[in-house]
């Protein structure tokens, strides 16, 4: 029997050029002489910059990826074509014409932002020669180029997942909308709760908002690690909100339903959210390894490109995961139950009402688990251990204490946080567990957002000081209004 999610359709017929049987022979010559000077010529291209070494420069770093991304695009239908010229065959498998979808897709897209970097090169160049060298820095050339080839991933799995979808029979789900059992808590219970997590969520957004509101108002906060504390505290707000607006709506007006799409959303928004946290937490780790470990050339490895470009990087690999995980949900059929016990769209939770085969899932959230929470938490894990040897090469009391106020608390919810997502995705739970799941995913959805403002700020000296001088500020304009008003 075939399965619901299978495509009926095996291969597919390529009727090719539209030339004469005659022709063919003189057709495939001018064909592959073109196929090979592609390649040859590119690769030429990339050997000569690479062993030269003045063209070690912005223009052609840049002409070495197109080089290489023009081999490959022309890779993608070039040899099929004149293998099927000289064969004179003419079908591609269903996974064959689905990859060549994938990759076509991938280098075109890479070829056009390749291409715009380059004239953003040339306009350098050309209209600011004198700030050329600042402008186009390394570290801009590799983030452009990153940028461009994580952009493209995500352009091309989108377009080659949403012709997967529309190809295969029975895939429209029959579910309009999912029920939330919510948090396993009495009825007589939901008044009190509801006013706890209320306040929780409402410290949470007021908490991170002030923990902004001081790095960008001083000065003195104006360092790589407040700039991380910045967008970890948007973030933690961001997150918070995919899960806890909802709950509380959903126990003030005991409602359950939540619709279709507006699961889904919240399954890619929720997904998005925590990965960039987990990205952020890394930077962060990585931040507090510099300054520990090599002082003395923190300002110069810790320097302003790079912070952006961690940042970049963590939001632009938050989007493709979340992406990732949220196309292949939606391909899902859902035809039985529709109850969820839990108290939002909980992407392992979908997976088990789903009528379809989950296993490409199930694959993808090992691989991209391992990827942006596994990886992470282990960098953090060798940072800090970095930072403890260091420590104890040069013990002080004064040094000691000051670490352990420092990274102590990050690694306590960086355990929190880290563990319960493990916990939660790679450790398999019986369906007995689900109260469990449930209580652990409100640890780390909305109590570590919260305690994040305490614990990476509120008792650090420096956000103090930048409190009281805010405090003191408000008041003098305070004082100031009173006296113009009294005076007038």
């Amino acid at each position: 029997m075939r399965r619901e999610n299978q495509s009926s359709v095996s291969e597919f017929l390529l009727l090719g050029l539209p030339i004469q049987p005659e022709e063919q022979g003189m057709f495939y010559a001018l064909f592959l002489a073109m196929y090979l000077t592609t390649v040859l010529g590119n690769l030429l291209i990339i050997l000569l910059i690479r062993l030269d070494s003045r063209l070690h420069t912005p223009m052609y770093f840049f002409l070495s990826h197109l080089a290489l991304t023009d081999i490959c695009f022309s890779s993608v239908t070039a040899p099929k074509m004149l293998m099927n010229m000289l064969t004179q065959t003419q079908s591609i498998s269903y996974a064959g014409c689905i990859c060549q979808e994938f990759f076509f897709l991938l280098f075109a897209s890479l070829d056009s932002f390749l291409l715009t970097s380059m004239a953003y090169d040339r306009y350098a160049a050309i209209c600011h020669p004198l700030h050329y060298t600042k402008m186009m820095r390394q570290s801009l050339c590799f983030l452009l180029v990153v940028v461009s080839l994580v952009l493209s991933f995500a352009i091309a799995l989108v377009h080659t997942l949403l012709l997967v979808r529309s190809m295969k029979r029975g895939n429209q789900s029959s579910v309009s909308e999912f029920l939330l059992l919510g948090l396993p808590i009495q009825p007589e219970q939901q008044g009190m709760y509801y006013a706890l997590f209320l306040a929780m969520y409402l410290t949470t957004v007021l908490g991170n908002l002030l923990i902004i509101l001081l790095i960008r108002l001083d000065s003195r906060l104006h360092t790589p690690m407040y700039f991380f504390l910045s967008h970890l505290a948007l973030t933690d707000i961001c997150f918070s909100s995919v899960t806890a607006p909802k709950m509380l709506m959903d126990m003030l007006t005991q409602t359950q339903s939540i619709p279709y799409a507006g699961c889904i959303s919240q399954v890619y928004f929720f997904l998005f959210f925590a990965d960039l946290d987990s990205f952020l937490l890394t930077s962060m780790a990585y931040d507090r390894y510099v300054a520990i470990c090599h002082p003395l050339h923190y300002t110069t490895i810790m320097s302003q490109n790079l912070c952006f470009l961690l940042v970049i990087v963590s939001w632009v690999l938050s989007f493709a995961g979340a992406l990732v995980h949220t196309l292949l949900l939606a391909r899902l059929s859902f035809c039985g139950d529709n109850t969820l016990h839990h108290f939002f769209c909980d992407l392992s939770a979908l997976l088990k009402l789903s009528s379809s085969d989950t296993t490409i899932n199930e694959l993808v959230i090992f691989i991209v688990g391992s990827m942006v929470i596994t990886v992470p938490f282990i960098c953090v894990l060798v940072s800090y251990g970095h930072i403890g040897a260091t420590i104890l090469r040069r013990p002080s009391i004064k040094g000691i204490c000051k670490a352990l106020s420092t990274c102590g608390s990050h690694l306590c919810v960086v355990s929190l946080y880290y563990g319960a997502i493990i916990a939660l995705y790679f450790v398999p739970s019986s369906d007995s567990s689900t109260d469990k799941d449930v209580i652990v995913s409100v640890l780390y959805t909305v109590v570590t957002p919260m305690l994040n403002p305490f614990i990476y700020s509120l008792r650090n000296r420096d956000m103090k000081g930048a409190l009281r001088n805010i405090l003191r500020r408000a008041g003098a304009v305070v004082h100031a209004c009173n006296l113009s008003d009294s005076g007038g």
